[in-house]
């Protein structure tokens, strides 16, 4: 995958590492963060302002090579899935909230939440998968499977690491909305978690996760997505209660 963003190869060739583990390769790119003339292609193909920290060219993918599945983590896709239409954006439920967690609601206010799209980039992003030969993939069945927690809390040997960043923004100074991928490679398995964290301070705190695990053994793939959140003082008060 190479987003349209790219560099020059030698200088994609540079930021790339791949690890080969049994039929699978895995790989990750990291490059600084999307100059303006690539910024402003972006925002023209995907139609709302990008968040400020915005990695266009950074990667993490897992590919199979005797069947030629893959499934891809990048910047672009992920925040192509942010809502456009403002339907689904944090405005009504908790503008009042957020308005009265500020001592300035002049300043910050219900207009500052109100906007055409929504402005805490939120993404059920779950990676962009290319299906193998006879378009089939090789992820377990959903819902049948669960991921072995247990073999991933092992002290195996990591034979390959790396964290990977997609987006962050601040969120006009009033908390955090970031998207990174991490990669974790044993001999037998392997375990990527792409996670969003989103923090709207004094309003909502917002986790979705899509875990990669792949055994090396079986060549299976298993995929699981979560979406958990909860009011800012709820979390902040189960924090403060974790000795």
């Amino acid at each position: 995958m190479r987003p349209p963003s790219s560099p020059d190869a030698p200088g994609l060739s540079q930021a790339t590492h791949t690890h080969t583990q049994g039929a699978f390769t895995i790989t990750s790119r990291k490059l600084p963060i999307s100059k303006a003339g690539p910024i402003a292609s972006m925002e023209s193909r995907l139609r709302i302002p990008i968040p400020e920290m915005i990695f266009g060219d950074n990667l993490a993918a897992v590919s199979h090579s005797r069947s030629g599945w893959s499934v891809a983590f990048a910047a672009e896709p992920a925040l192509d899935l942010v809502d456009k239409t403002g339907e689904n954006m944090l405005r009504v439920a908790h503008a009042g909230e957020w308005t009265s967690s500020r001592e300035k609601s002049s300043a910050v206010g219900i207009k500052e939440v109100v906007r055409p799209f929504d402005w805490t980039y939120s993404t059920s992003y779950r990676g962009t998968e290319t299906r193998g030969a006879a378009g089939k993939g090789l992820e377990a069945a959903a819902g049948r499977k669960a991921i072995p927690l247990e073999l991933l809390k092992r002290r195996d040997p990591i034979l390959f690491f790396d964290e990977v960043m997609l987006y962050e923004s601040e969120l006009d100074d009033n908390g955090i909305s970031l998207v990174s991928v991490k990669l974790r490679v044993m001999e037998q398995r392997m375990l990527l978690l792409c996670r969003q964290f989103m923090r709207v301070d004094g309003v909502l705190v917002r986790v979705r996760d899509t875990r990669v695990y792949v055994d090396f053994v079986t060549d299976e793939v298993i995929r699981e997505y979560t979406a958990k959140e909860d009011k800012f003082e709820t979390v902040k008060k189960v924090s403060s209660d974790i000795p």
